[in-house]
């Protein structure tokens, strides 16, 4: 594309940056002053509305239009949660965001409650992080002495307190409804909905639950506009995305790219991932984190129709989940030949058979049963009918749970067959080959993908 403009990892990679006084030098905290001293919280909710950002935890819903629909009754508190939960598999760019730049956090926090009218707000910050939880708990404290948090910011009237949660140590609790829970101290169940947590949220009341990079953003939509920021990106999907890049290329880590680039250039570019792994070649990708579909090659780089696939919200979920995927939450996982799709999908389902809250029956039961059986086919003692069977069974959890994790366990599930079903039958046929060591069925369409 013709521009790679930075938004959230301009700076890293600075030193000190994690310091208020290095973060202040580089324009840091100028979006505080500005919404705070010359914007109403209206206009700062309009500049969101704007800007087109979509939620970047996973879902992709419009950020200034949650914002729109909290509630306002009188005399009743609101509060703001960031989720920084981050417990989806091949997903770690928000803690990424945190350890590097905890003050454009902060700052975003700052900006958010304000405009939303939250005096208290938390950053629920995934437990196994927290080494992470140290860093920001600095950052508030800086924040604190230097008149961004507490009574009175900047002469304005406006006070916050900023308070970081460690998270319950559970997948479930990056769901918006079970982190509000486990944020109570109970335990991580998701909610029925409605109520939704504009509405009875925290402690039931009115309730944003916004992602770390989505609120990450704001500050330079408050200083830039939020019509320079729907500037950046193509249709829909506006602005930059963090990818946390994985698996067999030669350049894994965290990237910020614009959205629209060609999902061909972000695997093949030297600037973004620099192709597979020397002496391999490109045989499947989850593009968004383990619950979204996989796709082989052929359709993660161009879509059924033979467009090349982008990386946007729109052009990834082309042909819905029969030749599409998700963005999802950005844990771009890119796999070459040497990928076993049986034993990944297996590896996939026994996370989610752990990690489910045990509320919703077919999530609870089904997930065990998806697991049993692929474990049986991988090691060799599955059986023709076992293909038609995790089929049945993830059809049976999808749509069927109160929160979303049932479909994330059925869709690995279900995408994995239906592009890859060759390589489960083989696992069938042929059992003590698959079962030997080192030996990795590889379908020979994969081989025109270089």
């Amino acid at each position: 594309m013709a521009n790679n403009i930075k938004i959230l990892t301009k700076d890293i990679g600075t030193d000190g940056l994690e310091s208020i006084s290095v973060y202040k030098k580089l324009g840091g905290y100028l979006g505080v002053e500005k919404a705070l001293k010359k914007m109403s919280p209206d206009e700062v909710v309009e500049e969101v509305k704007k800007a087109g950002v979509r939620g970047r935890g996973g879902a992709g819903f419009p950020m200034g239009m949650k914002w729109g629909f909290l509630a306002k009754p009188e005399g009743v508190p609101r509060y703001l949660v960031c989720n920084a939960d981050e417990s989806e598999p091949g997903t770690f760019k928000d803690h990424y965001l945190m350890m590097k730049n905890p003050h454009l956090l902060i700052e975003g926090m700052i900006i958010s409650s304000f405009a939303l009218g939250a005096n208290k707000s938390f950053i629920y910050v995934r437990g196994e992080l927290m080494y992470v939880i140290h860093i920001l708990e600095k950052a508030i404290e800086e924040a604190k002495q230097a008149g961004y948090l507490g009574k009175n910011i900047l002469g304005t009237g406006f006070d916050l307190e900023l308070i970081v949660q460690p998270g319950g140590g559970a997948y479930i609790c990056g769901e918006e409804t079970a982190l509000l829970e486990s944020l109570e101290g109970k335990r991580g169940n998701p909610r029925n909905k409605p109520p939704f947590p504009a509405v009875k949220g925290l402690y039931q009341c009115p309730t944003v639950v916004n992602n770390v990079e989505s609120i990450a953003n704001t500050p330079w939509i408050i200083q830039n506009g939020g019509e320079a920021y729907s500037g950046i990106g193509i249709g829909r999907s506006t602005g930059t995305k963090l990818i946390s890049a994985s698996g067999h290329v030669k350049n894994p880590g965290v990237y910020e790219l614009e959205l629209g680039l060609p999902v061909e250039e972000f695997i093949y570019s030297d600037e973004y991932l620099g192709g597979i792994r020397d002496g391999h070649h490109l045989k499947a990708v989850v593009a968004g984190g383990s619950s979204v579909p996989i796709l082989p090659a052929e359709l993660i780089l161009k879509t059924a129709e033979g467009e090349p696939r982008l990386m946007t919200y729109e052009s990834l979920s082309e042909g819905g989940f029969v030749s599409g995927t998700m963005l999802g939450s950005g844990g771009f996982i890119a796999m070459d030949e040497t990928t076993c799709i049986v034993r990944n999908t297996w590896n996939f389902t026994r996370f989610y058979r752990h990690e489910s809250c045990g509320q919703c029956s077919p999530c609870r039961e089904g997930t065990g049963w998806m697991e049993k059986v692929l474990y049986r086919i991988e090691h060799g003692n599955g059986n023709e009918r076992d293909i038609d069977l995790l089929v049945d069974v993830a059809k049976r959890i999808e749509g069927n749970t109160i929160c979303p994790l049932g479909d994330a366990a059925a869709w690995p599930v279900g995408s994995a067959i239906r592009h890859f079903r060759d390589e489960f039958e083989w696992h069938i046929k042929h059992p003590a080959q698959a079962t030997a060591k080192g030996s990795i069925y590889s379908k020979s369409l994969m081989d025109v993908v270089a």
